[in-house]
C-alpha cells in the first residue's frame, strides 16, 4: 500500500471522529416521540395508498373485463 494512502486514510478518520462529536443528539423523550410520530405516518400513508391500489386495481379489471 502506498504510505501518502494510509495518511490520507487516518486522516479521513480523524476528521470523521471530530465530526461525530459535533453531532447535538436528541434527548430520550424527543428522540421517542419522533420514532411514534414517525411510524403512525408509515401507517396512515401505507393504508391510504394500499386503499387506493385497491380501488384503482378493482376499476382498472372491471374496465378491461
Amino acid at each position: 500500500m502506498n504510505a501518502n494512502f494510509i495518511n490520507m486514510f487516518w486522516t479521513f478518520l480523524n476528521e470523521t471522529k471530530s465530526e461525530v462529536k459535533k453531532i447535538a443528539w436528541p434527548a430520550r423523550d424527543e428522540l421517542i416521540g419522533s420514532v411514534i410520530i414517525v411510524c403512525l405516518l408509515v401507517v396512515v400513508f401505507a393504508s391510504i395508498l394500499g386503499t387506493m391500489d385497491g380501488i384503482f386495481g378493482y376499476v382498472i379489471r372491471n374496465f378491461i373485463s
